[in-house]
């Protein structure tokens, strides 16, 4: 039931935010910590990770929580690959149309992805941090990408990438992308690293050609219970 509300919800989600043409990637995320097992099932069925083009020379990459359990987004780490750097963020009070409840800012608090030190592909540091604006007050999270919430993240690509430079990174785990979440399931000390795990299909065409046979499937089920 909590995945098939989050597939909803990501489908609204690429609807409203489709407007740049182009396709959009979407990728889930895999806890390397496992300070309790809900904490991590939280984590794993309801924040997702969208890629897309951003201008030519440009990538944007949107941290989404679906919901409906507490937990929220508060560090996002990079390890770079083909990216140069930071460009700009759309949240609270960055770029257009941002979530006016999350509001990140450059930088983070420890400098390393919390866990990262015992999983072998991170190689121990990051590249670049984007932390919540309030990460120094510990158990306020109102700035985090809670619920219902996302945050834009664009970085420029190195000088002749493109977006299919940046899909084989994330394949190749030359670029991966590491999120540390709390509060999951509504209780601050429960915390949780992840990292993006495998590709899904696209939340543009594909996505919504399969939202009815996800219902009707939910729905036979239902009714079979």
């Amino acid at each position: 039931m909590r995945k098939f509300i989050a597939f909803l919800m990501l489908c609204s989600f690429a609807l409203c935010t489709n407007a740049r043409a182009g396709p959009t990637y979407l990728y889930t995320f895999e806890a390397i910590t496992n300070n309790s097992a809900t904490s991590v099932a939280i984590g794993e069925s309801q924040l997702f990770l969208q890629v897309e083009a951003y201008d030519s020379d440009k990538v944007l990459f949107t941290f989404i929580n679906t919901g409906p359990l507490p937990g929220y987004i508060d560090a996002i780490y990079f390890k770079d690959g083909s990216l140069l750097g930071p460009a700009s963020l759309i949240d609270a009070d960055d770029g257009v149309g941002g979530d006016p409840n999350v509001d990140f800012t450059a930088g983070a608090s420890p400098p390393h992805l919390p866990g990262g030190n015992d999983y072998d592909p991170w190689k121990l540091s990051a590249g670049f941090i984007i932390d919540d604006a309030d990460a120094d007050s510990p158990g306020n999270d109102k700035d985090g990408v809670d619920p219902d919430e996302w945050l834009g993240v664009i970085f420029q690509l190195q000088p002749s990438s493109s977006l299919s430079d940046v899909l084989s990174d994330l394949a190749t785990q030359e670029l991966i992308i590491g999120i540390h979440a709390g509060g999951l399931g509504g209780n601050d000390g429960d915390s949780e690293t992840f990292v993006n795990n495998g590709l899904v299909p696209s939340p543009g065409a594909v996505l919504l050609a399969g939202i009815g046979v996800g219902a009707v499937g939910w729905l036979r089920r239902r009714r079979m219970i």
